[in-house]
């Protein structure tokens, strides 16, 4: 049953075809500094400063403030807290709930909350507001939650602060699904059932959650305005301490920047590597970056030829030239990858990545012979989304391609078409990708599964499927470290993914910002703890 229903939800990326930063010393020297991965540090900024408003530049309009509605991750976390979060040890970890436990290997789930919560309307955040927002992910078809809202068979209020979940399967990750991001399809963020019943279709447009901030206004295309929440639940703690938060969406990078340079704004989210390196080198600004999981890679095409022979995909790979790439396309600043996880993951295989095809262009070139003697046609077309960051990517690795013998066309197209009558239709050869993120569910069993909402390229083999069954049904840690390390093993030998990258997402500010905290490196997620020095 969990094969089919996480089928249903599809990757959801942050820019596709960014290229990626480096946290570590990849095929150059250069590296970017991951030192607030997950935020600043407490004991050297001083003591907090209540009040200000703090100015932030998203990188497009949101298109919701609801929890089952895709939409502006770096704003909906001011209105909403999740029930649970992941910490600076990548802990799974409670926050607006107390505790979230299994006794019976993940068929049953006991959801405890924190007393003394309140809605920002006054409604309280009991039992019955989470089975509401539950019930909500379950009928509501769009929602990237509904796929693990459907996984619940029932669910009970126990008492006031208690809800027990009953699953249709075992299902040893499904916490995780309460502190999900919003954009894969979490189910930790509550809505007021009472905004949501007076506001009904219209919600959207005027959220009320648990958060720090409540909204004051929308303005599309203009700004986004939150305030100051007077009885929020950690209110005896003096938070939050920002009086708002203006959220602005600046989708022109090079204005955006421009932006936070001269101060008009106060932070960025930064979804280009050139962002995060001209960031690093301006000693006005912080950045907050780290690699994380997933990357930047090729999605090759098993229904067609020439990626339906592993010949051909082995051969592109082995044609690519790391140090070039990092020197003409990321100044120098790449980690280069060879599995989905990042070397600091405890998930990570070194034996996966040591056995990933190097460049060779001598070994490609034999490939290529072979594939040809048996009638193949080497020459293919790469589809790519029609920037100039990708074009330049895909000019690039053209020239590397041709210098082996093979012939590439590029079809670019503007981002929508390309995301959506390219990629997600299946109709390429081969074509560039990105997605990060902090945790291999849902996003791994999407991307590598049969028939997985983010199997692009029909990739197939039923010992990945049933490793990848197992590693989300296990409450056992170490035998889910075990699945997914056997994973990158098969699907590695496989090629299944052409990675080449870590993936780039990171957040700058200028240095009056404070009490940055973050629950994965794609933006702040607890706004109750920033605040401006003065």
């Amino acid at each position: 049953m969990i094969w089919v229903l996480i089928a249903c939800v599809g990757i959801l990326t942050a820019a596709c075809g960014s290229p990626a930063g480096s946290a570590s010393a990849g095929p150059s020297s250069a590296t970017l500094d991951t030192s607030r991965s997950f935020g600043g540090d407490p004991a050297t900024e001083g003591t907090p400063t209540p009040g200000g408003v703090l100015r932030y530049g998203m990188d497009r309009e949101p298109v919701a403030l609801d929890p089952v509605v895709p939409g502006s991750q770096e704003a909906i976390y001011a209105i909403y807290d999740p029930l649970m979060r992941v910490n600076d040890k990548r802990e799974l970890v409670p926050y607006l709930a107390q505790s979230m436990t299994t006794a019976d290997r993940g068929r049953t789930w006991i959801l405890k909350l924190r007393p003394g919560v309140q809605f920002q309307d006054g409604t309280p955040l009991d039992a019955d507001a989470v089975l509401f927002n539950l019930k909500r992910q379950q009928d509501t078809v769009r929602s990237p939650g509904n796929v693990y809202a459907k996984q619940i068979a029932s669910m009970t209020a126990v008492d006031d602060l208690t809800v027990q979940l009953v699953l249709q399967d075992p299902f040893g990750s499904f916490a995780n699904a309460f502190a999900l991001r919003s954009n894969d399809g979490t189910l930790g963020l509550m809505a007021s059932p009472t905004a949501v019943r007076k506001w009904g279709n219209e919600y959207a447009r005027h959220p009320v959650g648990a958060g720090p901030f409540e909204f004051v206004e929308w303005q599309p295309d203009s700004r986004i305005v939150v305030k100051k929440f007077a009885n929020y639940w950690q209110k005896d703690k003096g938070l939050p301490y920002l009086d708002g938060v203006e959220f602005r969406p600046l989708p022109d990078t090079d204005s955006a920047y421009a932006s936070l340079e001269n101060g008009d704004i106060d932070m960025l989210f930064a979804s280009y590597q050139t962002l995060l390196v001209r960031a690093s080198k301006n000693p006005d600004l912080v950045t907050y970056y780290n690699p994380g999981n997933g990357g930047e890679f090729l999605y090759f095409n098993f229904t067609k030829p020439p990626f339906n022979d592993r010949r051909m995909r082995e051969a592109v790979l082995a044609a690519l030239n790391p140090q070039a790439m990092s020197a003409t396309l990321y100044q120098g600043y790449m980690e280069p990858a060879q599995t989905p996880f990042s070397p600091d993951s405890p998930y990570f295989s070194r034996e996966a990545a040591d056995q990933y095809p190097k460049y060779d262009p001598d070994r490609a070139r034999q490939l290529i012979a072979d594939y040809k003697a048996g009638g193949g046609d080497p020459n293919f077309t790469l589809s790519s989304a029609n920037n100039p960051t990708r074009a330049q990517f895909a000019e690039f690795v053209q020239a590397q391609w041709a210098a082996v013998g093979i012939d590439v066309k590029l079809n670019l197209q503007d981002l929508a078409t390309f995301s959506s009558a390219v990629v997600q239709s299946g109709n390429f050869q081969m074509t560039t990708w990105v997605s990060g993120w902090p945790d291999p569910f849902p996003n791994l069993l999407q991307l590598l599964r049969t028939g997985g909402s983010g199997n692009y390229g029909d990739y197939s083999n039923p010992q990945v499927d049933s490793l990848l069954l197992d590693a989300v049904s296990t409450t056992d840690q170490a035998k889910r470290v075990e699945d997914y390390k056997q994973v990158q093993l098969i699907a590695g030998q496989d090629l299944a993914i052409g990675w080449y990258s870590r993936a780039s997402t990171g957040l700058l500010a200028t240095k009056n910002v404070k009490g940055v905290v973050l629950d994965i490196p794609t933006g702040p997620q607890m706004w109750a703890t920033a605040w401006l020095s003065h």
